[in-house]
This record gives C-alpha cells, structure tokens and sequence, in this order.
C-alpha cells in the first residue's frame, strides 16, 4: 500500500533542502532579530562606533582640528581687541567665542564627511551598500558620527571659556553646549550632502574649502553685524551659520557686563527688516536646515551605484 501523502509545513513533514519554505513558517515579523527595524538600528550603532574609533586613533587630526579655532581666538582677537579698544572697550576675544566655538565644529564636521568618499575609495562603501540594511541607516550612522566628534572638540573649546572673559556658569555652558551639537548636526548634515556623491578625496577637500571660510567669515564670528552694506547684510542673512552663532553670542553676553560704549554695536544680532529675529527661531532654522540636509543626503546616496 502507499502512504498517504503529508501536507508540507505540518508535523512530521520532511522538507528537502532548498525547497521554499511555506508562508508563515520564518520568523515572526517584528519579533526576530532580522527585523528591518533592528537591522536599521544596529547598523547605525556599528557605523557611528566605527566613527568614534576612527577620530580617536587618529590623534594628529584631533590636535590639528583644534589649532585655527585657537589661532583665530588668542592671535587675531588679542589683536583685534587692540584696535577696537577705543571704541568701547570690548575684549574681541569675548566677542570672537562663540564664533570659534562654531569654527570648530565646522572644520570638524565637515572633514567628518570625508571619510564616506574614504570608503568608496577602498571599496568598503560598497560593502555597507549590499548589506541588508537602509541606506537611510549608513548615512543616520555617519553622521552622528560626525556630531558627536565635532561636538566633542567644541567641549574643548568651551574648557577655554575663561581664557577669553567667558565665566563658568553651568547654565551657559550647558546652553552652548546644546547649541553646538545643533550645529554640528546640521554642519554633518551638511558635509554629508557634499560627500555621498564624490568620486575622490582632493575633489571633496577642494569643495569643503570653498565653503567654509566664507561661511565662517558671514556669520558675523569676526565682525560685528550692525552697519554692514546692503549686499554683505543680505549674505549673512542667507547664510545658516550666522544662525547658530547668534544665539551662542546673545546667551555668552546675557552672562556679562557690556561695556557701553560698544553694546550697541557688538550685541546686535540677525533682524529681518529691522526685527530681531529670536533664539527659539534661529535655533529652529538650524535644526530645520539639519534635518533638510540629512534627508537629501539619504537621497543622494539611494540613487547612488
């Protein structure tokens, strides 16, 4: 007599090698641990570990990170206090912190950006592109990554504040250090967009350098921003760093005594049309500017081979 046929996928079946399994029988969706969501999730937290490795094996980039932001802050605002200090007495020191501050996370973050042109170069790109996860997760990695580093040498910066007439008050520091890795998101971000689609090295480094000094230089860092021509005043109106320096002067200044003679100057932030615009609103344009970027870089890096 022959046996009776057994359904495949009931008790007792045999199923030969390589035959497909039946619907239902893998793993409950949401409950493995292949679940997309954790896949997603995982990789970021490997890409942002290897992110972190990375800054921090490489100590020649830690210290040469830090020297133009300490350039510009003891070299060029000693020397500039010097000339404005007829003209009410500000330490352009104090003036130049916040913006130094800013400086550094700029150059940090965008040479972050760097390394993703670094992978595609060796190929190991390629490798994170085939794995079964998001693209969406790679750049989400590397980025904050790269905030996270940039923030870091802005912390560095901040351990300086009394150096140049900025006081140790928890409540300021902790604000500017919240400022910071705002802006170090939106400067990875940023760097991203720049990055996902290079072919090479020297054509991203080339890129980041036309950028960032203009960048640094319209966001009033150096210069007060009152009584600029009409076209350097739409330029840093346009430009988002002025944002996020802003605010990082106004909280450094609600902590301290302005000289008279130059709080009309030096403390005029960003107006629209002779209005003010407020922290809370600058703040807002940083994280907008931020997420916008991050999205496109996710984007960029879909449609990339």
């Amino acid at each position: 007599m022959t046996a009776p046929a057994v359904p495949v996928g009931t008790p007792g079946s045999a199923t030969a090698p390589g035959s497909a399994t039946a619907p239902g029988s893998g793993p409950t969706p949401g409950r493995g641990a292949d679940h997309p969501l954790r896949r997603d999730l995982r990789a970021i937290r490997i890409v942002l570990h290897r992110e972190l490795i990375r800054f921090v094996n490489d100590r020649t980039r830690m210290i040469a990170s830090l020297f133009q932001p300490l350039l510009f802050l003891f070299v060029l605002g000693t020397g500039l206090s010097g000339l404005v200090a007829d003209s009410g007495g500000m330490d352009m020191r104090t003036y130049m912190f916040a913006g130094v501050i800013a400086l550094s996370s700029l150059f940090t973050a965008l040479f972050s950006a760097v390394t993703i042109v670094w992978d595609r170069e060796f190929g190991f790109l390629r490798e994170m592109l085939v794995a079964p996860v998001r693209r969406a997760a790679i750049v989400i990695g590397k980025c904050l990554g790269g905030t996270v580093v940039a923030t870091f040498q802005g912390l560095v910066i901040l351990a300086m504040a009394g150096l140049a007439g900025v006081p140790y008050v928890p409540e300021l520091i902790l604000v500017l250090l919240g400022e910071t890795l705002l802006l170090s998101f939106a400067l990875t971000a940023f760097g991203m967009v720049a990055a996902v689609r290079m072919k090479a090295t020297q054509s991203f480094m080339t890129l980041v350098q036309m950028f960032t000094m203009p960048m640094f230089f319209l966001s009033g860092a150096v210069f007060p921003l009152a009584n600029l021509p009409t076209w350097l005043d739409v330029l840093t109106k346009v430009n988002p760093l002025s944002y996020a320096v802003d605010p990082m002067r106004r909280a450094v200044f609600d902590h301290l005594t302005v000289p008279p003679g130059s709080g009309a100057t030096f403390t005029q932030g960003i107006t629209w049309g002779g209005w003010q615009v407020p922290v809370w609103l600058e703040l807002s344009i940083v994280a907008v500017t931020g997420i916008g970027l991050l999205g496109l870089a996710i984007g960029q890096l879909r449609r990339s081979d």
